[in-house]
């Protein structure tokens, strides 16, 4: 019984989960997050943390070409981690938009000293910037703010979604112009580096269904041995 409860379960996350990308990793090493401008919020991306772990948001996609061969990027940060323990990234999509995605993580250190990496994330931090602000403004942005925190010490990793447009069509507008994704943006930590957590509710219900069956079948079989005994006694005093 448990088997075929736990096998039907599996089957349908295996059917939920059709859309969905994923990558595994380890909380890096805690490093120095200074106060002074520019900080990480000074880049305007989206930021996960287990406390804060989901985004609904639109990413832009394009179809594949030689300077972009996965597609456009999209960049995150991953805060407040913990040192060694395991999480997942998952983006989740709708079938209705065929969509190529392509995830991976990378420590602070590796992004700032690799220029590929360093001038993808600042051109996706331009394009996150107010319509009315551009760089000559950023300075006087960022003096007010620094004065009332202090450096801290904090386990964080970026985070690179690569998006490519996965279909072909007789629409040219379509063919011209890849619309956004609508995707939802998942961080989820495991628990003991075993088990995402999001999977806890279902394996304790599979539990209590799998302790609810035993006791029922339990019940069931004593019924059915008494029936039989009491078959027996009427046939031995007829």
């Amino acid at each position: 019984m448990l088997i075929h409860i736990t096998s039907v379960f599996l089957l349908l996350a295996a059917t939920v989960c059709a859309n969905t990308e994923k990558v595994i990793f380890l909380g890096p090493a805690t490093v120095n997050i200074p106060s002074t401008h520019p900080t990480l919020d000074d880049l305007h991306v989206d930021t996960l943390t287990p406390a804060n772990a989901a985004v609904r948001t639109h990413l832009e996609a394009q179809f594949t070409n030689a300077s972009s061969p996965y597609g456009k990027a999209t960049w995150l940060v991953l805060d407040e981690l913990t040192e060694g323990q395991r999480y997942e990234v998952r983006v989740c999509w709708a079938a209705t938009q065929p969509t190529a995605f392509k995830l991976a993580t990378y420590e602070l250190q590796t992004v700032f000293e690799t220029p590929e990496l360093i001038s993808e994330l600042s051109d996706y931090s331009w394009s996150r910037q107010s319509p009315e602000g551009d760089r000559r403004s950023l300075p006087e942005s960022t003096g007010s703010s620094g004065a009332s925190k202090s450096d801290r010490e904090a386990s964080v990793l970026f985070l690179q979604i690569l998006t490519a447009a996965d279909y072909y069509t007789m629409n040219k507008t379509l063919m011209r112009n890849v619309p956004p994704v609508y995707v939802d943006i998942i961080l989820d930590p495991f628990i003991l580096n075993v088990l995402p957590r999001s999977l806890l509710p279902t394996v304790g219900y599979i539990i209590v269904v799998a302790i609810a069956s035993w006791f029922i079948s339990l019940h069931i079989s004593t019924w059915i041995r008494n029936v039989a005994a009491e078959t027996t006694r009427e046939k031995k005093t007829q």
